[in-house]
């Protein structure tokens, strides 16, 4: 028993270790994507219009919610919440089924 919970716990800090990864992966893509349209807007119109700041902040938004995932800084993605909720629909199938055995 001892050992499935030492395997479970190397597993899921596994799975943590590769969302990081992930995350800064994707972090440095978005670094050097955005330096990429900076300089391209400013070659096109010297920055009259900063274009480029559109798709950094849109980019960003969806690169904060992957650290959010990535660091456990969000409660309601965390392992531990969905357990608890696998572990609640359980038990009131559990009881819907004993409650339709006695009718």
């Amino acid at each position: 028993m001892e050992f499935d919970s030492r395997e479970n716990k190397y597993l899921r800090a596994k799975a943590q270790v590769a969302e990081m990864k992930k995350f800064y992966t994707s972090l440095m893509l978005y670094v050097v994507f955005m330096c990429f349209l900076g300089a391209l807007n400013y070659y096109t119109n010297q920055w009259r219009y900063m274009w480029f700041l559109w798709a950094a902040f849109g980019w960003g938004i969806g690169l904060i919610f992957q650290a959010l995932k990535a660091f456990n800084w969000a409660p309601f993605m965390n392992k531990s919440w969905e357990e608890r909720k696998i572990k609640e629909y359980m038990e009131r199938e559990e009881q819907q089924d004993e409650q339709q055995r006695w009718n």
